[in-house]
């Protein structure tokens, strides 16, 4: 997951400010039949990396995108993924690379444009998975074993979400008419009420199958994946909830996870972040932007360790699905108060 630099590792928000360069310089500018581009662009992101030197960190990206397009770009840190949206609403940034929510509302409340979705493991999007240590109550089959191959270990999982002996997918909605087995006063593990995985997507996930969230389960807080499922490890919880595959993150401290977690049910998918471009840009510049940032992640060794070390992705991709975007703001608007 993401994480924000500390706030000594930012640039300071002045840096934001286009600077100039002699219009006209840029060949791609005077393509026929578009707006002139601007001399510089913005880039405005939240890496996943720690660290003091962020201008290192940057500039592989930003370094490669300048020579592709022709015109300087400048990469800048938000602080999280909310102001990244507000970078782009204040013309401070022309591009965000930020998360689903903030995608959400940057299309919806300063009219941007998706160009690309991020990619993990080969996928776009990831389901929140139930876990349970109750396997006879919410298991109409016996558990079997499937690889997780970003793990490269077996998993335990029934309700036929997986197939025995195969490759995991943690692919859903699947297996959620198990949900409706949690009794009055089941111990269900809960994140944060901000978590897609740990907590908005279950939540919606059991009211459809007909349980009082409210009132008719005992909320179990936690904070984390990792304490999700230890929850129902130690037997604090019977039922938690987190991303696919959670029981990834506790292998070391507790290696028979999957013998006493078994995940029974599969929501719907959560979409990915990605790629966010203001409407000022000019299309061709656009397009010329979209196609460098979908290929950067095999142009070099260094740009993929780049990828997956400052913003925690394998690659980008221009099937940007923007129906799961927008599905993800419905979500989103059942928890804003």
């Amino acid at each position: 997951m993401r994480k924000s630099l500390a706030a000594t590792s930012l640039l300071a928000v002045a840096a934001l400010t286009l600077t100039g360069c002699a219009a006209g310089d840029s060949d791609a500018s005077a393509t026929s039949g578009s707006s002139e581009w601007p001399e510089s662009i913005t880039i405005s992101l939240v890496p996943s990396t720690e660290g003091e030197d962020l201008a290192e960190a940057l500039d592989p990206l930003t370094t490669y995108l300048s020579d592709e397009l022709g015109i300087e770009v400048n990469g800048v840190v938000a602080t999280d993924y909310a102001a990244t949206v507000e970078a782009l609403g204040a013309d401070q940034a022309q591009v965000v690379i930020t998360d689903a929510g903030s995608l959400y509302n940057a299309i919806n409340q300063y009219d941007a444009k998706l160009i690309l979705r991020d990619v993990r493991f080969g996928a776009t999007s990831y389901s929140s998975v139930a876990y349970t240590n109750n396997p006879d109550k919410y298991c109409d089959d016996e558990p079997v074993m499937a690889t997780y191959a970003a793990s490269d270990v077996e998993m335990s999982y029934c309700n036929g979400i997986e197939e025995a002996g195969a490759d995991a997918t943690g692919q859903g909605p699947l297996g959620l008419d198990a949900l409706s087995k949690i009794d009055d006063g089941t111990k269900v593990a809960l994140q944060a009420a901000t978590s897609p995985a740990g907590y908005q997507y279950p939540i919606v996930a059991m009211q459809d199958a007909g349980i009082d969230t409210d009132n008719g389960i005992q909320q179990v807080p936690v904070e984390g994946n990792n304490n999700a499922v230890l929850a129902v490890y130690n037997d604090d919880a019977e039922v938690s909830f987190g991303f696919w595959d959670a029981r990834s993150t506790v292998l070391e401290e507790a290696p028979d996870v999957s013998d006493k977690v078994v995940a029974f049910g599969y929501t719907e998918q959560i979409p990915n972040g990605g790629v966010a471009v203001s409407q000022s840009l000019p299309d061709d510049l656009v397009a010329q932007l979209t196609t460098a940032m979908d290929e950067y992640a095999d142009s070099s060794d260094e740009a993929a360790d780049v990828m997956f070390n400052l913003v925690g992705l394998s690659d980008w991709t221009a099937d940007t699905q923007q129906e799961q975007i927008d599905r993800y703001g419905e979500i989103l608007a059942k928890f804003q108060n």
